[in-house]
């Protein structure tokens, strides 16, 4: 007879399996991270993941210029905030009546805004350029904003809506009691309770147009206009050549801002609804 095998070695097994598994797939996500730090620091920098011979900060010296990160970095700050700015605002007006009245034509059309967000932005790059040229659009920062904030409004109406629909109504009415208008409860009392799906919302936008690259270099032209995500492009020069060590530098230079923002809003995230107590009974 063969060993008797264990209830318990299977399930062992499994676990030992999908722990396998999980460090495999976080290994492919922290290496590209680990080459951006190595590669940022290391004089003869390359694809090749290694550890540098000796750390130098030439890298970060080169890139550490107004022409190639602080105007592209500045640049990146006004489009993607004020982008992300009009869309939180757009959203929360267009979740409100979504959340709040109920009529047999929101789910049809939460259903059509969420086929937009399947269409590729390169599909419809053509005929927006050509619109942007005729009403005198094209190379300007304001209306490049303008579209990055339209592409990402419809997934924000989204999430905004079904944060929205976890405020109770019975604070408006108290509000409404008071004698406050929609337009006051729902900025005094319906967005200050739904922090935690502000903070979603904004993080969500402001990092997929701060990582944008197609839409600023089709529609900006002039090159003290660009943001960082078209200025990382200088880094690949003619015949393949590429500049590792200083877009190493430069990316994580260009990633800060990210970082920053999701440090500041953490505690939102986090945070939950502040309902305890504001409903009885």
């Amino acid at each position: 007879m063969g060993p008797v095998l264990s209830p318990s070695t299977s399930p062992v097994r499994r676990r030992l399996a999908a722990d396998a598994a999980l460090l495999l797939v976080a290994a492919a996500f922290a290496a590209p991270l680990a080459w951006l730090l190595l590669a940022s620091v290391d004089a003869g920098a390359g694809l090749r993941l290694r550890w540098p011979d000796g750390p130098t900060a030439e890298h970060f010296s080169a890139v550490l210029t107004d022409e190639i990160t602080f105007t592209p970095l500045l640049n990146s700050l006004v489009l993607c905030g004020g982008a992300t700015a009009v869309t939180i605002v757009c959203a929360a007006l267009a979740a409100y009546p979504l959340s709040r009245y109920r009529s047999r034509l929101v789910r049809p059309y939460l259903l059509g805004i969420l086929f937009t967000t399947c269409l590729p932005v390169t599909a419809v790059m053509v005929p927006v350029y050509g619109l942007f040229v005729r009403v005198n659009l094209i190379d300007t920062v304001s209306g490049t904003a303008l579209f990055l904030a339209a592409t990402q409004l419809p997934f924000a109406v989204w999430l905004m809506k079904n944060f929205m629909d976890g405020v109770p109504v019975s604070l408006e009415e108290a509000a409404w009691t008071d004698g406050a208008g929609r337009g006051q409860a729902l900025l005094r009392v319906v967005l200050p309770l739904m922090g935690p799906g502000l903070a979603v919302v904004t993080v969500h936008c402001f990092i997929m147009t701060w990582g944008n690259f197609f839409v600023p270099f089709m529609l900006l032209l002039t090159p003290d206009q660009l943001p960082a995500s078209v200025g990382v492009f200088t880094f690949f020069g003619s015949h393949g050549q590429v500049a590792y060590g200083q877009l190493a530098a430069f990316s994580l230079l260009y990633s800060t801002p990210v970082v920053l923002l999701y440090a500041l809003v953490s505690r939102r995230l986090g945070g939950g609804f502040a309902l305890a107590g504001a409903v009885k009974g």
